[in-house]
């Protein structure tokens, strides 16, 4: 039987509970942090090679008329429709009406002719140039088309144009892109505090779909212990590609990460000055490629097998040969062709590494094969900035170790001005008939002769792909865990 002491206890809960204050229902979470190993020089893509610059801003900051999907399909993107006319040199291009830049800039036709002009402007710093090469001429005739026509038919030129080199830029913001960056992404720049983070914010004019996280932090982080560190004390909620293989079994056996493995584009090589001696002579480019053991390589730096290359191309391809017996593992035959070039004795060398935890372990492991021929390579250790210019731009190294991971970037070898210094007309021939070659077949059979040349002639040593180890805080889902192009973007990306 309820009492009157109970009817007034229980208005008193009432007239407690009606003074609290409302809680809401736990919102999804709307920021995210993600690591990575490397710091961008720049934010400007169309201004330096490096990766991280693109691992930030393409697809987040800055956007091309075509797009490369997780799959590595080309997709409409500012351009949201294209024909290409009976001849394969004209392209139409239908662009979208809704785009802006993230200052208000409308987007119009006139800004795609901007770009590519700007591309390749005598002061150009575009890392690819070539891309934009084959244009004879770009017409507007109104502001939603671009009429763009090529010198000739040119099987990869949509593809290239999926490429950070090819994002578009408008003429007011152009200058101050490399530390202010203002694009048409979903993201806009918020700060970067150099050497620690990059902070974007959502774009809320956007003219695609709302993402769904409204704040996004790249944090630098070189260190493979700070990695697994930062990961495991959920400092960051995602790292890009872990440098530190060796903790994978620890960081599975966590319940709140998740690790994925994946593939890249990124050829791993100990890179090679051709025009410098002694390495502008083939027996020696021979020898040390006789002495350097990819598979003993690879698993100093991973402790697990990876895929192996004896070219620079993707195993991914269609068209990939696979040449890794080429020069297989023979000391006696590395030491006579030494001989024979007038190194009896071997030389010295000097190995300039990059920061990546690939790099300097592949390095450590290449310096001491080399030292079984009598070749010492002197390793010295070079920030990524310090790299690009003096061994990117300045072609001032003997050896170094790099991934290149742009796809189907065979064609820079027929580019004399590019930093291996390889200058063969055969193949910068044939680079230009496969150029103009679109039956798909018959340039995959000249793409296998391109692998071919680069693997007879020692350019580089060809060593592994580069994988990619994703590591995420469950419940965080659409990172990319294959890079057929080295980017993340963020509208893709959300919390469960």
């Amino acid at each position: 039987m309820t009492t009157r002491r109970d009817l007034l206890a229980g208005a008193g809960l009432a007239a407690l509970v009606a003074q609290l204050p409302v809680i809401a229902l736990a919102q999804p979470k709307d920021s995210v942090t993600i690591a990575m190993t490397l710091e961008p020089p720049t934010l400007d893509p169309t201004s330096g090679a490096a990766q991280a610059i693109r691992e930030v801003t393409l697809q987040n900051i800055f956007e091309g008329l075509v797009r490369m999907d997780r799959a590595g399909k080309i997709v409409p993107c500012l351009a949201e429709s294209w024909e290409v006319a009976a001849d394969n040199v004209t392209y139409r291009f239908k662009l979208r009406t809704n785009a802006t830049f993230h200052d208000g800039t409308p987007f119009t036709s006139e800004l795609v002719k901007f770009s590519f002009e700007r591309a390749v402007a005598p002061d150009s710093t575009n890392a690819q140039r070539q891309l934009f090469a084959p244009i004879a001429a770009i017409e507007t005739p109104d502001p939603v088309t671009v009429v763009i026509t090529l010198k000739q038919p040119t099987a990869n030129f949509l593809y290239g144009l999926a490429w950070g080199d090819a994002v578009i830029v408008a003429p007011a913001s152009a200058a101050n892109n490399k530390t202010s960056p203002v694009g048409t992404g979903p993201f806009k720049f918020v700060r970067w505090n150099r050497g620690d983070r990059l902070e974007l914010a959502r774009n809320d004019a956007y003219w695609g779909a709302k993402p769904a996280l409204a704040k996004a932090t790249f944090r630098f982080i070189s260190d493979p212990a700070a990695q697994v560190a930062s990961l495991r004390a959920a400092d960051v909620d995602a790292q890009t590609n872990l440098a530190a293989p060796e903790a994978v079994a620890q960081l599975r056996a966590d319940p709140k990460l998740t690790v994925a493995f994946g593939q890249t584009e990124g050829g791993v090589l100990p890179a090679t000055n051709n025009a410098k001696p002694p390495f502008n002579d083939l027996r020696v480019r021979q020898a040390i490629a006789h002495v350097l053991d990819r598979k003993t390589i690879a698993l100093g730096v991973y402790g697990f097998d990876v895929d192996l290359i004896g070219s620079h191309f993707s195993p991914l391809h269609p068209a990939y040969v696979d040449l890794t017996n080429t020069y297989p593992p023979d000391l006696a035959k590395a030491k006579a062709l030494l001989a024979q070039a007038g190194h009896p004795n071997g030389f010295t060398c000097t190995l300039r590494l990059p920061p990546p935890a690939y790099a300097r372990r592949s390095g450590e492991i290449i310096a001491a094969l080399l030292a079984q021929i009598g070749i010492n390579a002197r390793i010295e250790p070079l920030e990524f900035p310090q790299w690009l210019e003096r061994v990117f731009r300045g072609k001032d190294f003997d050896l170094s170790v790099i991934a290149h991971t742009e796809p189907l970037d065979i064609g820079n070898y027929a580019r004399d001005d590019y930093y291996f210094q390889y200058r063969n007309p055969e193949f910068k021939a044939l680079i230009a008939k496969i150029d103009v070659t679109l039956p798909e077949a018959e340039r995959n059979a000249l793409y296998g002769e391109a692998q071919r040349i680069l693997a007879r002639d020692a350019v580089n040593g060809f060593l592994f792909v580069l994988p990619k180890i994703t590591v995420t805080a469950a419940g965080l889902e659409g990172m990319w865990t294959d890079w057929p192009l080295p980017i993340t973007p963020l509208a893709e990306v959300a919390w469960r």
